[in-house]
């Protein structure tokens, strides 16, 4: 028993640091998870603290492989982060010089406004943005490294003299457990910085330079499994390789096992990130979504399509929170029974603005088609579909960009225990949607990848055969009646817009 080879997988999130050890067959033997406090300093600021990120993330690996001892042993680590959130240090002290500025910050949103202007033109400008398959948007890394800079006393001066060092939570992990032996990151995390050429697979000097970072301050770019040194005995009384990384939602596209060109996976957490593998050529958008790395082995990065909705499981939250309609948010399934169809209601939860395909942050959310015999049961009904409807926007950007027609979507996240959610979104879509056994697939993706790195796993052919379904949700609504709630969907947005 003693022999049986464990991975450990690191799940950094944005509310909690979580480590699962998995056996070779792909099952969990050990979990531990720790939240975390978030920091709202000013009107559209979120912030961590680096050593509460740091500190959760050890307690959850230490606890998880004090469990898993007598089952085998480790050997090897996965790391799969928040991505975009930001962070400065000290090369000497490992210290960082202000707090983790978080991907849903938003108070570099001026100097987008002014950069989308400056884009429009400056078409040298225009085609380094192109190289990053991303946007002038405050979600990124780069305006957040410039606004430390600027803003921290000395910090400018210290990066300029080769003193700091930059880091998505990968890198800072990383730098952390091999005691400042290794500053790397890998080429998912690489492709959310607004910094990276996708496709020469390096950083992009001339977008440095007009976001005045100096080059120094930059971690090596890897393959999404590779070496990345080990964690050092003093951290967790083990020596382990850390041997794959990846973003959150690229790991749990590899989780799902998305390996083929046209298979997509979408996470249903806080908010919703949908992701479709495009393949060996990367598809620049003209539907307002992003080009983005999936994941990259042996230096051949496989490009994808991404795009994002702001609030998929923060629309329920807003129903028992704020509206005070229910006490927990597994209440809401045994209310959808009760009502047939929406009855002509429709929320278009634009909290926080609207993201893909629209991306208007200043959009703000409505409730449409209210009458004197709407109930909270048409309510809950409006806010699950509101999901769905959202979902159907991105497939539709995403099959007239990449010309692909999706027959099925693997599905993940809090939120995917709601079969009511599901078959509506089967309906919706008109597509198989699957839900896994294995839910944990941002962690089973770093799993995966570090299990290839140190040939657990021989090929991608081998972790198709690990991925195993739970339910899948076939179509079961006509024509007519999709057509109809869709225009009901379109409507409804376009009154958000106006």
């Amino acid at each position: 028993m003693h022999n049986t080879p464990l991975i450990l997988s690191i799940d950094q999130g944005t509310t909690s640091s979580r480590a699962i050890v998995f056996n070779a067959s792909g099952e969990s033997v050990a979990m531990a998870q720790y939240s975390f406090e978030q920091h709202y300093p000013a009107n559209g600021w979120v912030e961590h603290n680096p050593e509460d990120i740091w500190q959760t993330t050890i307690r959850a690996c230490a606890e998880v492989l004090s469990q898993s001892k007598s089952l085998g042993n480790v050997i090897a680590a996965g790391i799969a982060n928040q991505r975009e959130t930001t962070l400065v240090w000290n090369r000497r002290t490992g210290k960082p010089v202000y707090n983790a500025i978080v991907w849903q910050d938003r108070r570099t949103s001026e100097q987008c406004t002014k950069h989308q202007e400056a884009q429009k033109t400056k078409p040298s400008l225009d085609s380094a943005i192109k190289t990053t398959g991303l946007r002038f948007d405050p979600y990124f890394s780069a305006t957040k490294i410039s606004w430390i800079l600027d803003n921290v006393e000395g910090a400018r001066e210290q990066a300029e003299a080769g003193e700091l060092a930059f880091g998505t939570v990968d890198t800072f992990l990383i730098w952390r457990f091999t005691k400042g032996a290794q500053h790397l990151t890998d080429a998912t995390n690489a492709s959310r910085t607004l910094l990276f050429d996708i496709r020469e697979q390096k950083w992009n000097p001339q977008l440095l330079s007009y976001f005045d970072i100096p080059a120094s301050l930059l971690p090596e770019v890897r393959n999404s499994a590779a070496d990345y040194g080990h964690i050092h005995e003093s951290v967790l009384n083990l020596e382990i390789p850390i041997c794959g990384v990846a973003g959150d939602q690229q790991a749990a596209l590899f989780g799902q096992s998305c390996f083929d060109p046209g298979m997509a996976k979408s996470t249903y957490g806080t908010g919703c990130f949908m992701i479709l593998n495009t393949g060996k050529e990367p598809i620049e958008s003209t539907h307002n979504l992003l080009t983005t790395i999936g994941y990259q082995l042996d230096s051949k990065p496989t490009y994808a399509l991404e795009g994002s909705i702001f609030n998929a499981g923060s629309t329920i939250q807003w129903l028992r929170d704020q509206l005070g309609l229910i006490q927990h948010t597994n209440e809401i399934e045994s209310h959808l029974d009760s009502q047939q169809t929406n009855e002509g209601v429709y929320i278009v939860p634009a909290f926080t603005g609207l993201g893909a395909p629209y991306w208007t942050p200043n959009a703000r959310g409505l409730i449409n088609g209210l009458t004197r015999d709407t109930t909270p049961a048409h309510l809950f009904r409006a806010a699950i579909e509101s999901v769905c409807y959202q979902t159907h926007d991105l497939i539709e950007a995403m099959s007239n960009d990449s010309g692909t027609l999706l027959t099925n979507l693997r599905v993940d996240g809090g939120m995917t225990v709601n079969n009511h959610l599901l078959q509506f979104l089967s309906n919706l879509l008109d597509v198989e949607v699957t839900r896994p056994k294995i839910t944990e697939t941002t962690a089973l993706g770093v799993f995966f990848l570090a299990g290839l790195s140190i040939g657990l796993f021989d090929s991608l052919e081998t972790l198709k055969s690990k991925y195993r379904s739970d339910i899948t949700f076939e179509p079961c609504m006509g024509d007519e009646e999709r057509i109809k709630n869709l225009q009901g969907w379109k409507h409804a947005v376009t009154q958000c817009l106006a």
